[in-house]
């Protein structure tokens, strides 16, 4: 396995150049890595994992987040509790190549976090493993009414993966997540499965409130909700607002799934300066806030923090002009606030119980590799 395609690697070249890195910023970002990554070493099951043995997921974000440490060499061996939390992923790779426990689904979800974490592990052992996987994910993908034909809204994305009958922005995200970091592995080898990106980026348009190129009959052109992206075509999470003008309703855009729309747009390897994805940078930036998850409030929150950070960062996003004329580092900010949210014995929580953020090990993973970003950019 290429030790430039890890993920890291990757994202870091991604991130502009600093003639004079802020050291002393960076030093106290560390330390809160340090802190956090310390938790989950002391919170982690006996059998390796962390949470719940039934999503192999969360594991894998806990593993990403150690992986993901600015300060590590990638010499030292892996520790023995690291290695634990790799055997249990192992332990759920599944006869059809996915990485999942059977009866408890979210195939996708968990298939994808887990090859991400086998990934940056970088152990040559595991190619076998990821690839299987890979070729998992990409069956995934969805293909309704006639084959071959994208003629439903939903063609091109992939969902949870034998749980809902239809794709989603969030859970094709996390597939092409995992597929774009791993296309090394299908490049000039034609019998290896690869996905119809094409179909892909039809369904990431077909989510977003841009009737320039969506021309599905929600797509709002309002300018509270146009770049902005929804859950999937025909549904929001965050409901639907009425234009008192025109009564015409439209589904509203979020934060946490136009972050999630515009870093699949760039693992489609759709331009920074093509029009779908300067929309959504356009949305990000005039809805840019750090108290709540834009049109969520406070439910995922830290979510949006996660996609924040990695979005902003595969984007090349330094500064962002706020709506009064303001220009901020983004990076600054978000550390900033994820410092001060951080708990005494190293750890995050949200109060807010909605997409399981009241579970300590998973949020303080999203914290951690979102400070893990941000140090990298400093």
């Amino acid at each position: 396995m290429k030790t430039t395609q890890v993920i890291w690697l990757l994202m870091a070249a991604a991130l502009p150049c600093f003639a004079q890195p802020n050291i002393s910023y960076k030093q106290e970002v560390q330390r809160s890595i340090d802190k956090g990554i310390a938790s989950l070493k002391a919170s982690q099951h006996a059998d390796g994992y962390w949470l719940s043995p039934d999503h192999p997921a969360v594991t894998a974000l806990c593993l990403l987040s150690f992986h993901g440490d600015p300060s590590s060499t990638g010499k030292s061996p892996m520790p023995d509790w690291v290695k634990r939390g790799h055997a249990f992923l192992l332990k759920n790779v599944q006869p059809d190549g996915g990485i999942y426990v059977k009866e408890k689904g979210l195939a996708n979800y968990n298939t994808a976090l887990c090859m991400m974490a086998l990934v940056t592990a970088n152990d040559p052992a595991n190619e076998k493993v990821i690839r299987k996987a890979r070729s998992f994910l990409v069956g995934l993908q969805q293909d309704f009414d006639t084959k071959g034909i994208l003629d439903s809204p939903l063609d091109g994305g992939i969902g949870y993966g034998n749980r809902y009958p239809h794709s989603d922005l969030n859970n094709t995200l996390t597939a092409l997540e995992s597929l774009y970091y791993t296309r090394h592995l299908v490049k000039d080898n034609p019998k290896e499965p690869d996905l119809n990106w094409a179909a892909a980026i039809q369904f990431i348009q077909n989510c977003q409130n841009l009737p320039s190129h969506n021309k599905l009959p929600f797509a709002s052109d309002d300018p509270k909700q146009k770049g902005g992206f929804i859950y999937f075509p025909g549904h929001s999470m965050a409901g639907s607002a009425t234009n008192s003008a025109t009564g015409k309703v439209a589904l509203r855009s979020y934060g946490s799934i136009s972050y999630a729309g515009m870093m699949s747009y760039i693992y489609a390897e759709v331009k920074r300066d093509d029009p779908r994805v300067v929309a959504v940078h356009k949305w990000i930036t005039e809805n840019f806030t750090l108290e709540e998850n834009p049109g969520m409030g406070p439910q995922g929150l830290y979510y949006y923090y996660y996609l924040m950070a990695k979005a902003l960062s595969v984007h090349g996003t330094t500064e962002i002009q706020l709506k009064n004329g303001k220009t901020i580092n983004w990076r600054r900010e978000l550390a900033a606030k994820l410092l001060n949210l951080q708990k005494s014995n190293g750890t995050w929580e949200n109060d807010n119980a909605r997409w399981w953020e009241k579970e300590t090990p998973l949020v303080t993973a999203y914290s951690i590799i979102a400070l893990e970003l941000i140090h990298r950019g400093l």
